[in-house]
């Protein structure tokens, strides 16, 4: 099925059912009185996060989505049958917008979650509730009231752990495969990853991760150059980036620390908080140097970076370093679990004392 990332579609809520002006009438009950019934409400549209799905293709096809109306209301006070809801499910990780004003509707993390986005009408009410002391027999009733209606656009935001990120050809589709089931395409050209792939890394038992392999940037990709642009949202759930750049490119002109700025450039003008990002940075491809100048160039790199956060030498061709890297994102993202889990705790505790 084609990646599909981004759609628009128009939910309509269900109409309520008009109230009924009716009178009873019986044999041997002269002036019986009103009894006309109230209408039903109409049927409300709801957005349902499925595991099961991983794309929004489907809605290239239907867009269009209606809740069933309300039936109106009968006589001897029967209330007319209520419009069923109408489930839209959607692929865990959709983020919801109204495309008219782009207010956020919702944003649908957890599977199974519901989301309400438009309201069935209210029923309108039968001539039995207009009935008093001095309005004996009503003839007036309400109508259903219309039910909502919206455009809304939803946009698929992969909820992964780690980000791979790096230009084209730095190797992370080969990474994703080598510590994953994922199988993104490989290849020597750029542009081999055409959709984000996801992978769940396992280290032990109930030890795992997700992690996502993002098209590779180029210079201008925050302005829509290249693929990396309609990605880069993506990243935005994840807790760490892993920054790949080929330690040994072919053309020596072609500088490993340029292309470490490059994205750092890309990343930060698609958003300031994105570049500040936990990020880590992995110098891939070391089986193509001679083993005794790997620590060398590395520490060369590093040096012209000037690079302060952790950094791995690894070959995802060969395994050389990948277990090390593995293991180290495990035990990183296990600790800003605990310290996340450990922050609301003392929020309030902390405001017990206050009080």
């Amino acid at each position: 099925m084609k990646f599909v990332d981004e759609a628009e579609i128009e939910v309509i809520a269900g109409r309520g059912g008009d109230g009924c002006v009716h009178f009873r009438r019986e044999k041997y009950i002269p002036r019986g009185g009103p009894d006309g019934g109230d209408g039903g409400d109409g049927g409300s549209v709801w957005l349902v996060a499925d595991p099961g799905l991983n794309t929004l293709a489907d809605f290239r096809y239907a867009r269009r989505f209606e809740a069933e109306d309300g039936r109106p209301g009968e006589g001897r006070e029967r209330t007319g049958r209520s419009g069923g809801d109408l489930e839209v499910r959607v692929p865990v990780g959709t983020v919801v917008r109204d495309a008219d004003t782009g207010e956020l509707v919702g944003d649908l993390t957890r599977p199974g979650e519901r989301l309400l986005v438009a309201r069935g009408g209210r029923g309108g009410k039968g001539n039995v509730r207009f009935k008093s002391s001095t309005n004996r027999a009503p003839r007036q009733a309400t109508p259903g009231t219309p039910g909502e209606r919206r455009r809304l656009a939803l946009e698929l935001r992969l909820l992964a752990d780690v980000g791979l990120v790096g230009l084209p050809n730095a190797g992370k589709s080969t990474l994703i495969r080598a510590v994953s089931a994922a199988r993104p395409k490989v290849a020597d050209y750029p542009f081999t990853t055409l959709h984000p792939h996801l992978g769940v890394v396992r280290v032990g038992p109930m030890r795992s991760f997700v992690m996502a392999d993002i098209p590779g940037l180029i210079e201008g990709a925050a302005d829509g150059a290249g693929l990396g642009h309609r990605f880069l949202r993506h990243l935005g759930r994840t807790r760490l980036l892993l920054h790949l750049v080929d330690m040994a490119p072919a053309d020596p002109a072609e500088r490993p620390e340029e292309a470490v700025r490059v994205v750092e450039r890309e990343l930060a003008r698609f958003s300031p908080e994105l570049a500040r990002r936990e990020r880590w940075l992995v110098l891939n491809k070391a089986d193509l140097l001679a083993p005794d100048e790997r620590e060398a160039r590395a520490r060369e790199i590093v040096a012209g970076l000037g690079w302060e956060g952790p950094w791995f030498v690894v070959s995802a061709a060969t395994g050389e370093g990948v277990e090390a890297l593995v293991k180290a994102v495990m035990a990183r993202l296990e600790a800003l679990g605990a310290a996340e889990q450990e922050a609301p705790a003392s929020a309030g505790e902390e405001g017990r004392a206050q009080g």
